[in-house]
C-alpha cells in the first residue's frame, strides 16, 4: 500500500459541498483537541475558519514553541544543473525553452560551497532539473561528497529516484529529501505536465515514501499552491504528510507551502492564493501536524516572511539564488523569481530582533556515525 490508495478515496469527496458544511463551532472544537482527525483538518481549511485565524495563530505559536523552541533552522539552495527533459507549463527549466543550459563541474561545486559556507550556513539543499543523462544520481552523489566537506547536512531536490538510488545517496552522506508533488489533483497534473517522465503521476507521488524506506533522516513534501483549488491541495498535502509520519515515525516529515511565482513563460495559476489564505494553510498544517517542520521560502516577500515566522515556521532559506552557480556568478536563467533577496546576515538580524535564535547547524552526520 502507498498513499495512492487513501488519496484515491480523498479525491472522490464532494469538496464544493464539503467546505460549506463546516461552522465556526467545528473550528473551535478542533482547536480544543490534542490530535486532530481528517474532519478537523477540513474544518481548519474551510471558509468558517477565516473568522478564527487569531485563535488558530495563538495555538499554533504555542505548539511550535513547545515542540521546536525559539529557534529557526537556516539553509540555502544550490542549483547544480538546469538540464530538463520535461515539458511543464509553469517552469523556466522546461525543455521547450531555448537558453544555454549548465551543469556545474566538481570544481565549480566546490567554489559554490566555499561561498555559501563563508556565510555560516551548514545546511544546504541541492537541486537539478530532471535529466537522467545530464544529472544522473551518480553526478548528484559526486557533488554531495564534495559538499560534505563544507556542510553538516546535505539534502536533495531532484527527479524521483528508485529506493536503491536513494539508499546509495544516503550512504554517500545525503540525509534529506525534498520533493513536491506540485499538484495533487490528477487531471490538473496531466494538463500541466505535457511531456516527459514527470508526467507519470504515481512515480512522483510514491517517491517521498521511497525516500523514507531508504533511510533519509528527513523528507519534505508540498504542493505548488495556485495550480488548483488551494483548500483541496493543502488538505491533500497534510494528509500525505500524516500518512508518512504515521508509517515512518523514525523519519522527520516536513512540509512547505510554496506559492506560484513568475517564471520564463506566461502561465497563470488557476487558484488565487492570497496572503490570508497562505496564513490559514500554514496554521492548519501546524495544528494538524504539531511535530512537523514547516519551511518558508524566499518566494514570499520579506515583510510577509517576517510576520509568518511566529505562526508555525521552523525553517527558512536565506541568501537565495535559483540560477545554476548563482552564488558565485550571474547571468543564468532562474527557475523562478524570488521575492526576498536578503542575505544570511540580514535574515539573522531579523530573527534576533524577533526573539528567535537562528540555527546554522543542528545535526552532524559524522557525529552520529562515531
Amino acid at each position: 500500500m502507498s498513499f495512492f490508495e487513501p488519496l484515491t478515496r480523498l479525491q472522490q469527496l464532494p469538496y464544493e459541498r464539503l467546505w460549506k458544511q463546516y461552522r465556526q463551532e467545528d473550528v473551535k472544537r478542533a482547536l480544543c483537541k490534542e490530535r486532530l482527525d481528517e474532519q478537523d483538518l477540513q474544518a481548519l481549511l474551510s471558509p468558517a475558519a477565516e473568522s478564527c485565524l487569531e485563535e488558530m495563530a495563538q495555538r499554533a505559536q504555542r505548539l511550535t514553541r513547545t515542540h521546536f523552541g525559539h529557534v529557526m533552522q537556516m539553509f540555502t539552495p544550490m542549483y547544480l544543473a538546469d538540464f530538463c527533459v520535461n515539458h511543464c507549463t509553469y517552469c523556466s527549466f522546461s525543455s521547450i525553452y531555448d537558453f544555454p543550459r549548465k551543469r556545474l563541474t566538481p570544481e565549480e561545486v566546490r567554489q559554490e560551497a566555499k561561498a555559501i559556507s563563508a556565510t555560516g550556513l551548514r545546511h544546504i539543499l541541492i537541486l537539478t532539473g530532471e535529466s537522467r543523462r545530464e544529472s544522473p544520481s551518480a553526478y548528484v552523489k559526486e557533488c554531495a561528497e564534495i559538499l560534505h566537506e563544507y556542510f553538516s547536512s546535505v539534502s536533495i531536490e531532484v527527479n524521483p529516484l528508485s529506493t536503491e538510488e536513494y539508499r546509495e545517496l544516503r550512504e554517500a552522506g545525503v540525509d534529506g529529501l525534498t520533493l513536491y508533488q506540485e499538484v495533487y489533483h490528477q487531471e490538473t497534473y496531466r494538463k500541466l505536465h505535457v511531456k516527459g517522465p514527470k508526467r507519470v503521476y504515481r512515480n512522483r507521488l510514491d517517491a517521498p515514501e521511497r525516500g523514507c524506506q531508504a533511510g533519509f533522516r528527513s523528507v519534505n513534501i508540498g504542493a505548488l499552491l495556485g495550480m488548483y483549488d488551494w483548500r483541496q491541495e493543502a488538505f491533500m498535502t497534510a494528509m500525505h504528510a500524516r500518512y508518512l509520519q504515521d508509517k515512518y515515525p523514525e523519519c522527520e516529515i516536513g512540509l512547505s507551502a510554496p506559492r506560484f511565482r513568475p517564471y520564463l513563460g506566461e502561465f497563470n495559476p488557476e487558484s488565487d492564493v492570497t496572503d490570508r489564505a497562505l496564513v490559514q494553510i500554514i496554521l492548519a498544517y501546524r495544528l494538524f501536524l504539531p511535530r512537523s517542520g514547516i519551511t518558508l521560502s524566499t518566494r514570499e516577500p520579506a515583510a510577509l516572511r517576517d510576520h509568518l515566522i511566529h505562526l508555525g515556521i521552523t525553517k527558512m532559506s536565506a541568501g537565495v539564488s535559483t540560477e545554476v552557480g548563482g552564488h558565485t556568478r550571474e547571468g543564468g536563467t532562474p527557475q523562478f523569481e524570488i521575492s526576498d533577496n536578503r542575505n544570511v546576515q540580514e535574515i539573522t538580524d531579523m530573527l534576533h530582533a524577533n526573539g528567535l535564535q537562528p540555527v546554522f547547524k543542528d545535526w552532524d552526520l559524522l557525529a552520529l556515525q562515531v
